[in-house]
Protein backbone atom coordinates (compact mmCIF):
# COMPACT_ATOMS: atom_id res chain seq x y z
CA UNK A 1 0.00 0.00 0.00
CA UNK A 2 1.42 3.54 -0.38
CA UNK A 3 0.67 6.99 0.54
CA UNK A 4 -0.34 9.20 -1.71
CA UNK A 5 -1.56 13.26 -1.44
CA UNK A 6 -2.89 14.82 -4.13
CA UNK A 7 -3.70 18.16 -5.91
CA UNK A 8 -6.54 18.75 -8.37
CA UNK A 9 -6.86 22.63 -9.73
CA UNK A 10 -8.36 23.66 -13.21
CA UNK A 11 -9.16 27.06 -14.21
CA UNK A 12 -12.53 27.59 -12.74
CA UNK A 13 -11.95 25.97 -10.11
CA UNK A 14 -15.58 24.38 -10.52
CA UNK A 15 -16.34 21.12 -12.26
CA UNK A 16 -12.73 19.30 -13.27
CA UNK A 17 -11.55 20.30 -10.07
CA UNK A 18 -14.37 18.38 -8.03
CA UNK A 19 -14.13 15.17 -10.68
CA UNK A 20 -10.41 14.71 -10.93
CA UNK A 21 -10.40 14.38 -7.10
CA UNK A 22 -13.18 11.98 -6.63
CA UNK A 23 -11.62 9.95 -9.77
CA UNK A 24 -8.65 9.91 -7.69
CA UNK A 25 -9.87 8.94 -4.50
CA UNK A 26 -12.22 5.93 -5.78
CA UNK A 27 -9.35 4.47 -7.84
CA UNK A 28 -6.59 4.50 -5.10
CA UNK A 29 -9.75 2.94 -3.06
CA UNK A 30 -10.01 0.25 -5.27
CA UNK A 31 -5.93 -0.26 -5.57
CA UNK A 32 -5.57 -0.39 -2.12
CA UNK A 33 -3.66 2.96 -1.60
CA UNK A 34 -4.09 5.48 1.10
CA UNK A 35 -5.24 8.79 -1.23
CA UNK A 36 -5.73 12.29 0.62
CA UNK A 37 -6.64 14.59 -2.27
CA UNK A 38 -6.59 18.50 -1.68
CA UNK A 39 -9.24 20.75 -4.20
CA UNK A 40 -8.25 24.25 -4.93
CA UNK A 41 -11.31 25.64 -6.59
CA UNK A 42 -13.13 28.88 -7.11
CA UNK A 43 -14.07 28.58 -3.04
CA UNK A 44 -10.47 28.63 -2.32
CA UNK A 45 -8.59 25.07 -1.06
CA UNK A 46 -10.57 22.72 0.38
CA UNK A 47 -8.95 19.66 2.63
CA UNK A 48 -5.59 21.20 2.91
CA UNK A 49 -2.55 18.64 3.05
CA UNK A 50 -0.96 18.68 6.25
CA UNK A 51 2.37 18.71 6.76
CA UNK A 52 2.17 15.18 8.47
CA UNK A 53 0.46 14.20 5.78
CA UNK A 54 2.84 15.49 2.85
CA UNK A 55 6.08 14.13 5.07
CA UNK A 56 4.32 10.56 5.18
CA UNK A 57 3.54 10.52 1.57
CA UNK A 58 5.51 8.46 -0.44
CA UNK A 59 4.53 9.81 -4.00
CA UNK A 60 2.72 12.91 -5.37
CA UNK A 61 0.04 14.02 -7.89
CA UNK A 62 -0.65 17.12 -9.46
CA UNK A 63 -3.82 16.86 -11.83
CA UNK A 64 -4.06 20.35 -12.42
CA UNK A 65 -4.63 22.16 -15.58
CA UNK A 66 -3.10 25.74 -13.69
CA UNK A 67 0.21 26.72 -11.52
CA UNK A 68 0.34 24.58 -8.31
CA UNK A 69 3.25 25.72 -5.91
CA UNK A 70 5.20 22.78 -5.40
CA UNK A 71 7.60 23.86 -3.24
CA UNK A 72 6.45 21.97 -0.04
CA UNK A 73 7.15 18.89 -2.29
CA UNK A 74 10.38 19.17 -2.20
CA UNK A 75 12.11 15.73 -2.64
CA UNK A 76 9.06 13.79 -3.03
CA UNK A 77 8.12 11.83 -6.56
CA UNK A 78 6.42 14.12 -8.30
CA UNK A 79 3.91 13.22 -11.09
CA UNK A 80 1.96 16.02 -12.95
CA UNK A 81 -0.98 15.60 -15.50
CA UNK A 82 -4.16 16.98 -16.51
CA UNK A 83 -7.51 17.35 -14.24
CA UNK A 84 -8.79 15.22 -17.51
CA UNK A 85 -6.24 12.26 -17.34
CA UNK A 86 -7.33 12.10 -13.79
CA UNK A 87 -11.06 11.69 -14.51
CA UNK A 88 -10.56 9.68 -17.63
CA UNK A 89 -8.13 6.79 -16.31
CA UNK A 90 -7.34 7.79 -12.37
CA UNK A 91 -6.64 3.91 -12.14
CA UNK A 92 -4.02 4.25 -14.77
CA UNK A 93 -2.34 8.00 -13.26
CA UNK A 94 -2.22 6.11 -10.03
CA UNK A 95 -0.74 3.01 -11.48
CA UNK A 96 2.32 5.17 -13.65
CA UNK A 97 2.91 7.58 -10.29
CA UNK A 98 3.36 4.12 -7.99
CA UNK A 99 5.83 3.04 -10.98
CA UNK A 100 8.15 6.32 -10.81
CA UNK A 101 11.51 5.59 -9.60
CA UNK A 102 12.10 9.11 -8.74
CA UNK A 103 10.98 12.73 -8.98
CA UNK A 104 8.81 13.00 -12.06
CA UNK A 105 8.26 16.51 -13.88
CA UNK A 106 6.44 16.50 -16.85
CA UNK A 107 8.56 20.31 -17.67
CA UNK A 108 11.06 19.07 -20.43
CA UNK A 109 14.51 20.31 -20.90
CA UNK A 110 13.73 23.95 -22.25
CA UNK A 111 9.91 25.01 -21.62
CA UNK A 112 7.87 25.87 -24.66
CA UNK A 113 6.91 29.11 -25.23
CA UNK A 114 3.65 28.83 -27.01
CA UNK A 115 1.57 31.40 -28.46
CA UNK A 116 -2.00 31.19 -30.03
CA UNK A 117 -5.44 32.78 -30.77
CA UNK A 118 -8.87 32.25 -30.06
CA UNK A 119 -11.89 33.21 -31.66
CA UNK A 120 -15.31 31.93 -32.36
CA UNK A 121 -18.22 33.04 -34.27
CA UNK A 122 -19.96 35.39 -31.32
CA UNK A 123 -16.81 35.95 -29.89
CA UNK A 124 -17.87 35.49 -26.10
CA UNK A 125 -17.51 32.46 -24.94
CA UNK A 126 -15.82 29.95 -26.78
CA UNK A 127 -12.78 32.45 -27.49
CA UNK A 128 -12.50 32.71 -23.79
CA UNK A 129 -13.11 28.97 -22.59
CA UNK A 130 -10.61 27.99 -25.56
CA UNK A 131 -7.87 30.41 -24.54
CA UNK A 132 -8.24 29.29 -20.43
CA UNK A 133 -8.24 25.74 -21.81
CA UNK A 134 -4.70 26.40 -23.96
CA UNK A 135 -3.46 27.94 -21.40
CA UNK A 136 -3.50 25.38 -18.48
CA UNK A 137 -2.88 23.14 -21.08
CA UNK A 138 0.62 24.61 -21.29
CA UNK A 139 0.92 24.95 -18.01
CA UNK A 140 0.21 21.53 -17.07
CA UNK A 141 2.99 20.93 -19.37
CA UNK A 142 5.30 22.74 -18.11
CA UNK A 143 5.56 25.35 -21.01
CA UNK A 144 4.28 28.72 -20.69
CA UNK A 145 1.86 30.35 -23.11
CA UNK A 146 0.09 33.78 -24.06
CA UNK A 147 -3.16 33.31 -25.68
CA UNK A 148 -4.97 36.33 -27.41
CA UNK A 149 -8.62 36.36 -27.86
CA UNK A 150 -9.93 37.50 -30.73
CA UNK A 151 -13.68 37.99 -29.47
CA UNK A 152 -17.03 40.62 -29.73
CA UNK A 153 -15.23 43.24 -27.86
CA UNK A 154 -12.09 43.49 -30.21
CA UNK A 155 -8.60 41.16 -29.41
CA UNK A 156 -7.49 40.85 -26.30
CA UNK A 157 -4.17 39.96 -24.46
CA UNK A 158 -2.49 40.59 -28.28
CA UNK A 159 0.25 39.49 -28.78
CA UNK A 160 3.57 41.60 -29.73
CA UNK A 161 5.93 41.03 -32.16
CA UNK A 162 8.43 40.06 -29.24
CA UNK A 163 6.04 37.38 -28.40
CA UNK A 164 5.84 36.17 -31.53
CA UNK A 165 9.38 36.66 -32.48
CA UNK A 166 10.33 34.18 -28.64
CA UNK A 167 7.58 31.88 -29.40
CA UNK A 168 8.31 28.02 -30.38
CA UNK A 169 4.87 26.70 -31.23
CA UNK A 170 1.76 28.68 -32.31
CA UNK A 171 -1.70 27.16 -31.54
CA UNK A 172 -4.71 28.64 -33.46
CA UNK A 173 -8.21 27.12 -32.03
CA UNK A 174 -10.60 29.05 -34.16
CA UNK A 175 -14.04 28.62 -35.61
CA UNK A 176 -13.55 31.19 -37.80
CA UNK A 177 -10.63 31.98 -40.25
CA UNK A 178 -7.72 34.14 -38.34
CA UNK A 179 -5.36 36.22 -40.05
CA UNK A 180 -1.70 34.19 -40.23
CA UNK A 181 0.21 36.64 -41.91
CA UNK A 182 2.27 37.48 -38.39
CA UNK A 183 3.19 34.17 -37.99
CA UNK A 184 5.20 33.54 -41.29
CA UNK A 185 8.38 30.71 -40.55
CA UNK A 186 7.06 30.49 -37.35
CA UNK A 187 5.39 26.25 -36.39
CA UNK A 188 1.57 26.82 -36.85
CA UNK A 189 -0.93 24.05 -35.70
CA UNK A 190 -4.59 25.10 -36.25
CA UNK A 191 -8.05 23.54 -34.94
CA UNK A 192 -10.95 24.88 -33.61
CA UNK A 193 -12.36 25.90 -29.84
CA UNK A 194 -13.84 22.70 -28.63
CA UNK A 195 -11.12 20.49 -28.79
CA UNK A 196 -8.94 23.48 -26.59
CA UNK A 197 -11.94 23.79 -24.32
CA UNK A 198 -12.09 19.97 -23.50
CA UNK A 199 -8.44 19.05 -23.14
CA UNK A 200 -5.75 22.22 -24.01
CA UNK A 201 -2.95 20.06 -23.13
CA UNK A 202 -3.91 17.45 -25.47
CA UNK A 203 -4.39 20.15 -28.32
CA UNK A 204 -0.45 21.19 -27.30
CA UNK A 205 0.59 17.92 -27.31
CA UNK A 206 -0.95 17.15 -30.97
CA UNK A 207 0.29 20.22 -32.05
CA UNK A 208 4.32 19.91 -31.12
CA UNK A 209 3.45 16.52 -33.00
CA UNK A 210 1.10 18.18 -36.69
CA UNK A 211 2.47 21.63 -36.42
CA UNK A 212 4.33 22.93 -39.81
CA UNK A 213 6.04 26.36 -40.66
CA UNK A 214 3.53 28.79 -42.17
CA UNK A 215 4.66 29.72 -45.72
CA UNK A 216 7.29 27.10 -45.92
CA UNK A 217 8.60 27.02 -49.45
CA UNK A 218 7.33 30.69 -50.43
CA UNK A 219 9.29 32.78 -51.88
CA UNK A 220 9.39 36.43 -50.68
CA UNK A 221 7.13 38.37 -53.03
CA UNK A 222 5.64 35.13 -54.34
CA UNK A 223 1.97 35.85 -53.57
CA UNK A 224 0.16 32.85 -54.78
CA UNK A 225 2.56 30.81 -52.85
CA UNK A 226 1.90 32.58 -49.51
CA UNK A 227 -1.78 33.00 -50.33
CA UNK A 228 -1.92 28.54 -50.98
CA UNK A 229 -0.21 28.14 -47.82
CA UNK A 230 -2.65 30.59 -45.78
CA UNK A 231 -5.38 29.24 -46.77
CA UNK A 232 -4.25 25.16 -46.40
CA UNK A 233 -3.90 25.79 -42.55
CA UNK A 234 -6.74 28.02 -42.08
CA UNK A 235 -9.50 25.39 -43.34
CA UNK A 236 -7.82 22.92 -41.45
CA UNK A 237 -10.33 20.65 -38.79
CA UNK A 238 -13.65 22.88 -39.99
CA UNK A 239 -15.31 22.52 -42.79
CA UNK A 240 -14.92 25.04 -45.33
CA UNK A 241 -18.51 26.46 -45.75
CA UNK A 242 -19.21 26.65 -42.42
CA UNK A 243 -15.86 28.47 -41.48
CA UNK A 244 -15.82 31.19 -44.31
CA UNK A 245 -19.76 31.73 -43.36
CA UNK A 246 -19.54 32.15 -39.45
CA UNK A 247 -16.28 34.39 -40.10
CA UNK A 248 -18.77 36.49 -42.25
CA UNK A 249 -21.30 36.05 -39.17
CA UNK A 250 -18.55 36.75 -36.48
CA UNK A 251 -17.44 40.59 -38.20
CA UNK A 252 -21.45 41.43 -38.86
CA UNK A 253 -22.67 40.54 -35.57
CA UNK A 254 -21.69 44.14 -33.96
CA UNK A 255 -23.50 45.97 -36.57
CA UNK A 256 -26.42 43.81 -36.07
CA UNK A 257 -26.49 44.73 -32.49
CA UNK A 258 -25.40 48.01 -32.28
CA UNK A 259 -28.26 48.87 -34.83
CA UNK A 260 -30.82 46.44 -33.31
CA UNK A 261 -30.36 48.64 -29.62
CA UNK A 262 -30.32 51.91 -31.26
CA UNK A 263 -33.38 51.25 -33.10
CA UNK A 264 -35.16 49.59 -29.68
CA UNK A 265 -33.85 52.85 -27.89
CA UNK A 266 -35.13 55.32 -30.45
CA UNK A 267 -38.25 53.68 -30.17
CA UNK A 268 -38.00 54.27 -26.23
CA UNK A 269 -37.38 57.92 -26.47
CA UNK A 270 -40.00 58.15 -29.08
CA UNK A 271 -42.31 56.64 -26.50
CA UNK A 272 -41.13 58.84 -23.93
CA UNK A 273 -41.72 62.05 -25.92
CA UNK A 274 -44.96 61.21 -27.82
CA UNK A 275 -46.64 58.68 -25.69
CA UNK A 276 -48.53 55.89 -28.48
CA UNK A 277 -47.05 57.75 -31.86
CA UNK A 278 -43.48 56.77 -30.60
CA UNK A 279 -43.49 53.80 -32.28
CA UNK A 280 -43.88 55.87 -35.50
CA UNK A 281 -40.60 57.84 -34.75
CA UNK A 282 -39.11 57.04 -38.29
CA UNK A 283 -41.42 58.99 -39.98
CA UNK A 284 -40.21 62.49 -41.71
CA UNK A 285 -42.57 64.34 -39.10
CA UNK A 286 -39.98 63.35 -36.18
CA UNK A 287 -37.24 64.58 -38.59
CA UNK A 288 -34.40 66.33 -36.56
CA UNK A 289 -35.42 64.53 -32.95
CA UNK A 290 -33.35 62.73 -30.97
CA UNK A 291 -35.20 59.07 -31.18
CA UNK A 292 -35.61 59.86 -34.88
CA UNK A 293 -31.74 61.02 -35.12
CA UNK A 294 -30.88 57.74 -32.90
CA UNK A 295 -33.24 55.49 -35.42
CA UNK A 296 -31.51 56.69 -38.74
CA UNK A 297 -27.84 55.69 -37.07
CA UNK A 298 -29.54 52.16 -36.03
CA UNK A 299 -31.63 51.28 -39.35
CA UNK A 300 -29.48 53.46 -41.79
CA UNK A 301 -26.11 53.44 -40.52
CA UNK A 302 -25.60 50.22 -38.84
CA UNK A 303 -28.32 47.98 -40.83
CA UNK A 304 -27.00 49.51 -44.19
CA UNK A 305 -23.68 48.24 -43.62
CA UNK A 306 -24.40 44.52 -42.18
CA UNK A 307 -24.64 42.99 -45.27
CA UNK A 308 -21.55 44.66 -47.04
CA UNK A 309 -19.85 43.23 -44.03
CA UNK A 310 -20.93 39.80 -44.01
CA UNK A 311 -20.07 39.16 -48.04
CA UNK A 312 -16.77 40.92 -47.51
CA UNK A 313 -15.95 38.90 -44.96
CA UNK A 314 -17.13 35.58 -46.51
CA UNK A 315 -14.83 37.04 -49.58
CA UNK A 316 -12.24 37.47 -46.95
CA UNK A 317 -12.31 34.33 -45.60
CA UNK A 318 -12.18 32.50 -48.76
CA UNK A 319 -9.23 34.27 -50.67
CA UNK A 320 -7.76 36.85 -47.75
CA UNK A 321 -7.32 40.54 -48.19
CA UNK A 322 -7.76 40.53 -51.70
CA UNK A 323 -11.30 39.23 -51.42
CA UNK A 324 -12.13 42.14 -49.72
CA UNK A 325 -13.33 44.60 -51.53
CA UNK A 326 -14.86 42.77 -54.07
CA UNK A 327 -17.29 40.76 -51.35
CA UNK A 328 -18.62 44.18 -49.74
CA UNK A 329 -19.47 45.75 -53.09
CA UNK A 330 -21.17 43.01 -54.03
CA UNK A 331 -22.73 43.00 -50.75
CA UNK A 332 -23.14 46.37 -51.36
CA UNK A 333 -24.84 45.69 -54.75
CA UNK A 334 -27.23 43.09 -53.08
CA UNK A 335 -29.00 46.34 -50.87
CA UNK A 336 -29.56 47.75 -54.17
CA UNK A 337 -31.37 45.10 -56.16
CA UNK A 338 -33.18 43.86 -52.57
CA UNK A 339 -31.62 40.63 -52.73
CA UNK A 340 -30.69 41.13 -48.57
CA UNK A 341 -28.92 38.88 -46.54
CA UNK A 342 -29.20 35.79 -48.70
CA UNK A 343 -27.68 38.12 -52.01
CA UNK A 344 -24.68 39.45 -49.48
CA UNK A 345 -24.06 35.20 -48.99
CA UNK A 346 -24.01 34.49 -52.44
CA UNK A 347 -22.11 37.73 -53.44
CA UNK A 348 -19.07 36.52 -50.29
CA UNK A 349 -18.92 33.42 -51.77
CA UNK A 350 -18.95 34.76 -55.32
CA UNK A 351 -16.31 37.15 -54.67
CA UNK A 352 -14.07 34.77 -52.53
CA UNK A 353 -14.10 31.91 -55.21
CA UNK A 354 -13.68 34.11 -57.95
CA UNK A 355 -10.76 36.13 -56.25
CA UNK A 356 -9.28 32.76 -55.69
CA UNK A 357 -9.24 31.15 -58.74
CA UNK A 358 -7.55 34.57 -60.58
CA UNK A 359 -5.50 34.05 -57.83
CA UNK A 360 -4.04 31.24 -58.72
CA UNK A 361 -4.61 31.67 -62.79
CA UNK A 362 -2.96 34.89 -63.28
CA UNK A 363 0.78 34.48 -63.70
CA UNK A 364 2.77 37.33 -63.68
CA UNK A 365 6.54 38.03 -63.61
CA UNK A 366 7.90 37.87 -59.77
CA UNK A 367 8.75 41.78 -60.39
CA UNK A 368 4.94 42.55 -60.66
CA UNK A 369 4.08 40.12 -58.77
CA UNK A 370 2.66 42.66 -55.85
CA UNK A 371 0.53 44.64 -58.41
CA UNK A 372 -1.97 41.73 -58.00
CA UNK A 373 -3.04 41.97 -54.51
CA UNK A 374 -3.74 45.95 -54.96
CA UNK A 375 -4.97 46.58 -58.29
CA UNK A 376 -5.54 43.24 -60.71
CA UNK A 377 -7.16 41.39 -58.16
CA UNK A 378 -9.60 43.67 -56.61
CA UNK A 379 -10.61 45.26 -60.01
CA UNK A 380 -11.04 42.20 -61.73
CA UNK A 381 -13.16 40.54 -58.66
CA UNK A 382 -15.27 43.69 -58.05
CA UNK A 383 -16.02 43.87 -62.17
CA UNK A 384 -17.10 40.28 -62.25
CA UNK A 385 -18.77 40.07 -59.12
CA UNK A 386 -20.63 43.10 -60.01
CA UNK A 387 -21.75 41.94 -63.22
CA UNK A 388 -23.01 38.84 -61.62
CA UNK A 389 -25.22 40.63 -59.16
CA UNK A 390 -26.97 43.08 -61.07
CA UNK A 391 -27.50 40.91 -63.96
CA UNK A 392 -27.69 37.71 -62.40
CA UNK A 393 -28.35 37.21 -59.10
CA UNK A 394 -29.84 40.13 -57.70
CA UNK A 395 -33.28 39.75 -58.98
CA UNK A 396 -34.30 36.13 -58.63
CA UNK A 397 -32.66 36.58 -55.06
CA UNK A 398 -34.81 39.92 -54.10
CA UNK A 399 -37.82 37.76 -55.44
CA UNK A 400 -36.91 34.75 -53.48
CA UNK A 401 -36.79 36.92 -50.25
CA UNK A 402 -38.81 39.19 -50.65
CA UNK A 403 -41.63 35.65 -51.28
CA UNK A 404 -39.89 34.47 -47.81
CA UNK A 405 -41.01 37.54 -46.07
CA UNK A 406 -43.64 37.88 -47.26
CA UNK A 407 -44.59 33.69 -46.05
CA UNK A 408 -43.26 35.01 -42.69
CA UNK A 409 -45.41 38.29 -42.32
CA UNK A 410 -48.43 35.98 -43.52
CA UNK A 411 -47.82 32.99 -41.05
CA UNK A 412 -51.23 31.93 -39.28
CA UNK A 413 -50.86 30.95 -35.40
CA UNK A 414 -50.23 27.21 -35.63
CA UNK A 415 -47.30 27.50 -38.86
CA UNK A 416 -45.86 30.13 -36.52
CA UNK A 417 -45.65 28.36 -33.65
CA UNK A 418 -44.24 25.31 -35.87
CA UNK A 419 -41.41 27.64 -37.02
CA UNK A 420 -40.97 28.89 -33.76
CA UNK A 421 -40.65 25.24 -32.28
CA UNK A 422 -38.25 24.66 -35.29
CA UNK A 423 -36.16 27.50 -34.58
CA UNK A 424 -35.89 26.86 -30.36
CA UNK A 425 -34.95 23.16 -30.83
CA UNK A 426 -32.11 24.30 -32.88
CA UNK A 427 -31.15 26.90 -30.43
CA UNK A 428 -30.44 24.15 -27.86
CA UNK A 429 -29.44 21.62 -30.19
CA UNK A 430 -25.80 21.83 -30.28
CA UNK A 431 -25.66 25.12 -28.03
CA UNK A 432 -23.79 27.26 -29.61
CA UNK A 433 -22.34 25.11 -32.53
CA UNK A 434 -23.20 24.92 -36.35
CA UNK A 435 -27.09 24.20 -36.14
CA UNK A 436 -27.64 26.80 -33.33
CA UNK A 437 -25.56 29.62 -35.22
CA UNK A 438 -27.41 28.70 -38.83
CA UNK A 439 -30.95 29.50 -36.82
CA UNK A 440 -29.59 32.75 -35.06
CA UNK A 441 -28.11 33.99 -38.19
CA UNK A 442 -31.33 33.18 -40.18
CA UNK A 443 -33.46 35.40 -37.71
CA UNK A 444 -30.52 38.01 -37.55
CA UNK A 445 -30.33 38.15 -41.42
CA UNK A 446 -34.23 38.81 -41.51
CA UNK A 447 -33.55 41.92 -39.37
CA UNK A 448 -32.88 44.00 -42.55
CA UNK A 449 -36.22 42.94 -44.06
CA UNK A 450 -38.30 44.32 -40.86
CA UNK A 451 -39.52 40.85 -39.71
CA UNK A 452 -38.39 40.72 -36.01
CA UNK A 453 -40.50 37.23 -34.93
CA UNK A 454 -38.04 34.87 -35.46
CA UNK A 455 -35.52 36.76 -33.61
CA UNK A 456 -37.56 37.09 -30.94
CA UNK A 457 -38.13 33.35 -30.89
CA UNK A 458 -34.57 32.60 -31.01
CA UNK A 459 -33.70 34.50 -27.89
CA UNK A 460 -36.48 32.88 -26.25
CA UNK A 461 -34.96 29.94 -27.09
CA UNK A 462 -31.31 30.24 -26.35
CA UNK A 463 -31.88 31.77 -22.68
CA UNK A 464 -34.37 28.81 -21.40
CA UNK A 465 -31.18 26.16 -21.58
CA UNK A 466 -29.00 27.75 -19.06
CA UNK A 467 -31.65 29.19 -17.18
CA UNK A 468 -33.55 25.30 -16.77
CA UNK A 469 -30.28 23.96 -15.63
CA UNK A 470 -29.80 26.55 -13.02
CA UNK A 471 -33.07 25.73 -11.72
CA UNK A 472 -32.67 22.21 -11.87
CA UNK A 473 -29.61 22.20 -9.81
CA UNK A 474 -31.47 24.00 -7.13
CA UNK A 475 -34.77 21.95 -6.96
CA UNK A 476 -33.30 18.53 -8.14
CA UNK A 477 -30.24 18.76 -6.27
CA UNK A 478 -29.53 15.01 -5.66
CA UNK A 479 -29.62 14.69 -9.21
CA UNK A 480 -26.26 16.77 -10.10
CA UNK A 481 -22.65 16.68 -8.50
CA UNK A 482 -21.35 19.59 -5.83
CA UNK A 483 -19.56 20.90 -8.97
CA UNK A 484 -22.23 21.04 -11.03
CA UNK A 485 -24.80 22.74 -8.76
CA UNK A 486 -21.78 25.70 -8.51
CA UNK A 487 -21.76 25.66 -12.05
CA UNK A 488 -25.63 25.90 -12.52
CA UNK A 489 -24.77 29.29 -10.47
CA UNK A 490 -23.00 30.87 -13.71
CA UNK A 491 -26.01 28.79 -15.92
CA UNK A 492 -28.29 31.18 -14.97
CA UNK A 493 -26.02 34.46 -14.92
CA UNK A 494 -25.43 33.29 -18.78
CA UNK A 495 -28.96 32.66 -19.27
CA UNK A 496 -30.15 35.95 -18.95
CA UNK A 497 -27.77 37.25 -20.75
CA UNK A 498 -28.83 35.16 -23.45
CA UNK A 499 -25.49 32.85 -23.59
CA UNK A 500 -26.86 29.46 -24.51
CA UNK A 501 -22.76 27.99 -24.22
CA UNK A 502 -23.69 28.59 -20.07
CA UNK A 503 -25.24 24.90 -21.00
CA UNK A 504 -22.75 23.02 -22.80
CA UNK A 505 -20.81 21.61 -19.44
CA UNK A 506 -24.30 19.71 -18.37
CA UNK A 507 -24.79 18.46 -22.29
CA UNK A 508 -21.38 17.29 -22.49
CA UNK A 509 -21.33 15.11 -19.25
CA UNK A 510 -24.84 13.60 -19.94
CA UNK A 511 -26.23 14.30 -23.79
CA UNK A 512 -28.70 11.54 -23.85
CA UNK A 513 -31.05 12.89 -20.78
CA UNK A 514 -29.70 16.91 -20.75
CA UNK A 515 -30.17 17.55 -24.87
CA UNK A 516 -33.30 16.43 -24.78
CA UNK A 517 -34.90 18.15 -22.10
CA UNK A 518 -33.31 21.56 -23.04
CA UNK A 519 -34.44 20.80 -26.88
CA UNK A 520 -38.20 20.54 -25.66
CA UNK A 521 -38.04 23.50 -23.36
CA UNK A 522 -36.29 25.73 -26.24
CA UNK A 523 -38.98 24.29 -28.59
CA UNK A 524 -41.96 25.21 -26.49
CA UNK A 525 -40.53 29.03 -26.06
CA UNK A 526 -39.61 29.66 -29.77
CA UNK A 527 -43.28 28.31 -30.59
CA UNK A 528 -45.31 30.39 -27.82
CA UNK A 529 -42.93 33.59 -28.55
CA UNK A 530 -43.41 33.20 -32.84
CA UNK A 531 -47.24 32.16 -31.58
CA UNK A 532 -48.02 34.89 -29.46
CA UNK A 533 -46.65 37.14 -32.16
CA UNK A 534 -43.54 38.68 -30.32
CA UNK A 535 -41.69 40.77 -32.30
CA UNK A 536 -38.03 42.14 -30.72
CA UNK A 537 -35.79 44.81 -32.62
CA UNK A 538 -32.92 44.25 -30.61
CA UNK A 539 -31.16 40.75 -31.82
CA UNK A 540 -29.00 40.59 -27.81
CA UNK A 541 -28.65 41.75 -24.69
CA UNK A 542 -30.86 38.90 -23.14
CA UNK A 543 -33.53 39.95 -19.80
CA UNK A 544 -31.82 43.26 -20.39
CA UNK A 545 -33.38 44.19 -23.86
CA UNK A 546 -36.80 43.61 -22.14
CA UNK A 547 -36.52 47.00 -19.75
CA UNK A 548 -36.21 48.71 -23.01
CA UNK A 549 -39.82 50.36 -24.07
CA UNK A 550 -41.08 48.54 -27.42
CA UNK A 551 -37.90 46.61 -27.69
CA UNK A 552 -40.31 43.70 -27.27
CA UNK A 553 -43.70 43.80 -28.99
CA UNK A 554 -46.44 41.59 -26.19
CA UNK A 555 -44.17 41.57 -23.61
CA UNK A 556 -46.28 39.77 -21.09
CA UNK A 557 -46.60 36.47 -23.51
CA UNK A 558 -42.53 36.75 -24.25
CA UNK A 559 -41.71 36.51 -20.49
CA UNK A 560 -44.42 34.05 -20.64
CA UNK A 561 -43.23 32.00 -23.42
CA UNK A 562 -39.52 32.38 -21.64
CA UNK A 563 -40.97 31.18 -18.40
CA UNK A 564 -43.08 28.13 -19.72
CA UNK A 565 -40.09 26.70 -21.57
CA UNK A 566 -37.48 26.96 -18.83
CA UNK A 567 -40.06 25.22 -16.62
CA UNK A 568 -40.72 22.31 -19.24
CA UNK A 569 -36.66 21.95 -19.55
CA UNK A 570 -36.40 21.94 -15.50
CA UNK A 571 -39.04 19.35 -15.05
CA UNK A 572 -37.82 17.13 -17.59
CA UNK A 573 -34.31 17.54 -16.14
CA UNK A 574 -36.08 16.29 -13.07
CA UNK A 575 -37.59 13.15 -14.26
CA UNK A 576 -34.88 11.75 -16.77
CA UNK A 577 -31.68 12.73 -14.61
CA UNK A 578 -31.14 9.98 -11.80
CA UNK A 579 -30.74 10.47 -8.38
CA UNK A 580 -27.15 10.09 -7.70
CA UNK A 581 -25.51 8.45 -4.71
CA UNK A 582 -22.31 9.47 -2.71
CA UNK A 583 -20.30 8.11 -4.98
CA UNK A 584 -21.57 10.48 -7.49
CA UNK A 585 -22.47 8.07 -9.82
CA UNK A 586 -26.29 7.38 -10.44
CA UNK A 587 -28.16 5.14 -7.76
CA UNK A 588 -29.38 2.22 -10.02
CA UNK A 589 -25.21 2.15 -11.54
CA UNK A 590 -23.77 2.05 -7.96
CA UNK A 591 -25.90 -0.57 -6.70
CA UNK A 592 -25.08 -2.85 -10.24
CA UNK A 593 -20.97 -1.87 -9.93
CA UNK A 594 -21.51 -3.06 -5.74
CA UNK A 595 -23.75 -6.11 -6.69
CA UNK A 596 -20.91 -7.20 -9.02
CA UNK A 597 -17.78 -6.60 -7.07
Amino acid sequence: MAHIVAVTACPTGIAHTFMAAEALRRAAAQAGHDLHVETQGSVGAQDVLSAAQIAQADLVILAADVSVDEARFAGKTVVHASTAEAIRDAAALIARASAAPGPVSAAPDRALHVVGITACPTGIAHTFMAAEGLEGGARTLGYTAKIETQGSVGAGNTLSPEDIARADLVVIAADTNVDLSRFTGKRVYVTGTKPAIKDGAAVIRTAQAQAAVHGAGAADGDYVAQAASAKAAKNAGTPAFYKHLMTGVSHMLPFVVAGGLLIAIAFAIGSFQFGDQGIFIYEDKYAGTLGNTLFKIGANGAFGLFVPVLAGFIAFSIADRPGLAPGMIGGFLAGLTGSGFLGGIIAGFLAGYIVLWLTRSIRLPRTLEGLKPTLILPLLGTLTVGLLMMFVVGKPVAAALTGLTAWLQGLGNTSAALLGALLGGMMAFDMGGPINKAAYTFSTGLLGAKVYGPIAATMAAGMTPPLALFFATLIFRNRFTKDEVEAGKAAGVLGISFITEGAIPFAARDPLRVIPSLMAGSAVAGALSMAAGCLLRAPHGGIFVLFIPNAVTNLPMYIVAILAGTAISTVMLGLLKRPLGADGLPVGRAVAATAAD
